[in-house]
Formats: C-alpha cells, structure tokens, sequence
C-alpha cells in the first residue's frame, strides 16, 4: 500500500513535533499552509497553539473554506488541543469573531483544565490504542463538555472527555505529539489508510 501524504497545518503550534510524529508512524509528512498545498495530502494534522489565532490565519492564507469542505468530504483530520477545538461544531465560550472547521458534533470549553502554569501530565487510557495508557500532556487544555450521537468518546481524564472521534475526525485535548509515543499518530496514519482503501 502505498505511504499516505498527511499535512500539519503549519500556522501556529508545534508543527515541528507533529511532523516527526506522522513521519515515525510511516507517513510522509508535509507542513500545510495554503490551499493548494491543503490538496495533495490525504490527511491533516491540526495541531495545538491558540485557537482564535489559527482561526484568524486560516482566513488570512485562505484555507478555512478549503479545509471546511474537504472535512465535510471526509478528509482524515486529527486536532490535538487547539485542534480540537478547531474541530469542535460548537465552542461554549467562543471569542469574539472565532471561526471553527468542524467536523465533530461535539461542545468544547476552552482552557478548561486551567492556564499554562496549570500544565500536567497523566496517564489517559485511549479507546483504540493497544497497550499502556497514553502519557498526556495538558497544556492549557480543553475538555469536551458534551458529544453529539455519531461522536465515540475514546478517553476520560477526571471526569472529562479529552479524546473523541467522529467518523474520519479525531480529536484529543492533550499532546501526544510531545512524548515520544507516536500509537495516537499511528491510529491516525491506520484511519488515512481505511479512508485510502475505501475511495480507491
């Protein structure tokens, strides 16, 4: 089969991390910032940093539509931190202006597990990925206040939901992407490949 081409929307954020992450999880991985760039990847990384800053970025290099609607279409998309709540249908406490993509049926709260000198690790159990739980790293992180019925809630945290999937959509409140445990990108990369197999 061949390698599947997965973007990072390189606006903001650790793009570099994710890059690495995709790449160990057998994919060819490429920052993404344009639209024509958005057209030649099977996938897409949205990745953390703030939210209303990437929502402003997304309209300035003109990929919010674009993107839109290839998550609509069913593009493989993951969104850690930010990313989930780019990905998020409704945000309870939305800034002024704040656009999402969507994709996942789902009510974020903003910064929910506190601000950044708040920031923890735990351990988080995720539905789908084999093996120890998942080391999560929360920083200023959301939580998922409610899902919709087609969105599968694959972990917890306290009470919380921080990780989700929708269909071809994948979503987690913490950084996997910054401990070396690259089984949440590989779940992704498997999701790319299902997606691949069905649309040739």
């Amino acid at each position: 089969m061949n390698t599947p081409v997965i973007g990072v929307l390189a606006l903001q954020g650790d793009v570099r991390e994710h890059l690495i992450a995709l790449a160990a999880a057998d994919a060819v991985a490429r920052p993404v910032r344009r639209p024509e760039e958005l057209a030649e990847v099977d996938g897409l990384v949205i990745p953390g940093g703030e939210s209303t800053t990437i929502s402003k970025l997304a309209v300035l290099f003109g990929v919010m539509e674009p993107l839109r609607a290839r998550v609509r279409a069913g593009m493989p998309v993951y969104g850690t931190c930010a990313g989930m709540i780019m990905l998020a249908d409704k945000i309870l406490d939305p800034r002024s202006g704040q656009e999402t993509f969507g994709g996942i049926d789902m009510i974020v709260r903003r910064n929910a597990f506190g601000r950044q000198n708040e920031s923890f690790e735990a351990a988080v159990d995720v539905k789908g990925v084999e093996g120890d739980p998942v080391e999560g790293v929360f920083i200023r992180a959301p939580w998922v206040e409610s899902v919709g019925a087609e969105t599968e809630v694959l972990a917890e945290h306290e009470g919380h939901i921080v990780a989700v999937r929708q269909g071809n959509a994948l979503a987690t409140s913490f950084h996997p992407e910054l401990t070396g445990d690259h089984r949440v990108h590989s779940l992704f990369v498997d999701m790319v490949h299902a997606n691949r197999a069905t649309e040739s």
